[in-house]
């Protein structure tokens, strides 16, 4: 299958492109790009400029790379190596630790308290803080592209995954409980796509056949809207995403446009509540025998987007997400061989969305006459090896960390962070952990 993250390249290096994958971090502050080389990091704070905060050239065919909020912390798989994680500290330009899993590693989800690891047939949780492993899924239904989502907001963690091989069946757990808390029966045909909102009260899904765009409330499972893209015939959505408000919603798909979806209840203004109500009743009758009684009749359904994008290309694989960055909402499109979209959304009237700015990384190897700063800072340091290590704790370092095993780590102590973001950066001067150990 074609992974979002661009794992259908790994098998024949020669048919890949420079970059082989794309993700926008938890808050789409920050985007990452898996190259043939290595990996480069990007803020997203301004349209003006892309800022390149990071650039590593020693891990060869990156397919799969995340980055922790704003932090330090970045997980790198490559294709040379697909069943090994490696963690990284970037800007110390150390590796913090590396674990192998039993089969190639399809996606990795990363949030606060958890790092989640997919493998085809088994999904494995760690807590972030310590990378102990808290809960083996074991055969869990094939997922050959590693579709998977985890919500990221700091009270609750949520993962959702296909429960079924046949059909959309999404499972939902709870990774702070380590419990599954709901089996949601989404659509007829497999999962394609899976979203998290930001406050994780509720989720999107989409089948293989792309037609109807569905969110539900976490962790009920009550479906709450229905979006169709308009079209009849079948694509297949590779990303979904909703605005940090979850009032929009966008989705984007092997074909060249992508769409921005409303999660408007109904009623929300006075003037087209008449109109749409009555639009509403009459799409309810004349489908009543096609409508489940019950839970359905709460339900928004929309026949098209609220806002649309038209990409300058298609067929390349791609990540989107809605982001505001200036004030302004903006719809950002990466694709897999390294181009970043910006478009402005109008969240009153939506339609057809502007390109304000499209990049293309043009941060090619050949630029490098003299070994860059990560190449050097990652080459290995003088045998200071320390016996413990002191963990970085979630909440803002207010209580010390578990002591990691110094076996798991790299040369040296290392701690996340230097944007006070997480985890924190306190008492990584010497190696003495605190007097720990």
């Amino acid at each position: 299958g074609s992974g979002m993250e661009g794992a259908d390249g790994a098998g024949e290096p020669g048919r890949r492109r420079q970059f082989g994958c794309a993700s926008f971090n938890q808050d789409s502050t920050s985007l990452a790009l898996g190259t043939r080389s290595g990996y480069q990091l990007f803020s997203l704070t301004s349209v003006e400029k892309l800022d390149c905060i990071h650039e590593s050239a020693n891990t060869p065919d990156v397919y799969i790379v995340e980055r922790l909020f704003s932090s330090s912390l970045v997980v790198v798989v490559s294709a040379a190596m697909p069943q090994r994680m490696n963690i990284y500290h970037f800007k110390k330009g150390t590796e913090i630790c590396n674990y192998s899993y039993p089969s190639s590693i399809l996606s990795v989800k990363l949030n606060r308290q958890r790092l989640v690891v997919f493998l085809e047939e088994s999904i494995y949780v760690h807590n972030i803080k310590d990378m102990k492993l808290l809960k083996t899924l074991l055969d869990t239904p094939s997922n050959p592209s590693g579709l998977c989502a985890l919500s990221t907001n700091q009270s609750s963690s949520y993962l959702a995954y296909p429960g079924s091989v046949t059909s959309g069946d999404i499972v939902v757990h709870d990774t702070n409980s380590l419990s599954t808390v709901a089996t949601i029966p989404a659509h007829d045909s497999p999962l394609a796509a899976l979203a998290f909102n930001a406050s994780a009260t509720k989720l999107a899904s989409a089948s293989e056949k792309g037609t109807v765009i569905r969110v539900f409330s976490v962790p009920e499972g009550e479906r709450l809207f229905e979006f169709r893209r308009g079209m009849k015939r079948y694509v297949s959505i590779s990303s979904l995403s909703f605005s940090l408000d979850a009032q929009f919603l966008c989705a984007s798909s092997n074909t060249e446009t992508v769409h921005i979806f409303k999660l408007e209840q109904l009623g929300a203004s006075a003037e087209d509540e008449a109109a749409t109500w009555t639009a509403y009743m009459g799409k309810m009758f004349s489908a009543a025998s096609s409508y489940l009684p019950g839970p359905v009749s709460g339900m928004m359904s929309q026949d098209r987007a609220f806002a649309t994008v038209h990409l300058l290309s298609s067929g390349q694989r791609n990540v989107c997400t809605l982001v505001t960055i200036q004030r302004l909402l903006r719809l950002l499109v990466a694709t897999a061989d390294g181009q970043l979209f910006i478009y402005n959304v109008d969240p009153q009237d939506g339609g057809e969305c502007q390109l304000m700015k499209s990049e293309g990384a043009q941060l090619t190897q050949e630029t490098h006459s003299s070994p860059s700063y990560a190449e050097t800072a990652a080459l290995p340091a003088s045998g200071h090896a320390t016996a413990t290590l002191t963990g970085y704790s979630e909440d803002g370092g207010a209580k010390q960390g578990d002591v990691i095993p110094e076996h798991e780590f790299a040369v040296g102590p290392v701690c996340l962070d230097d944007e006070n973001e997480f985890p924190p950066i306190h008492s990584c001067r010497s190696g003495t952990g605190d007097g720990q150990g």
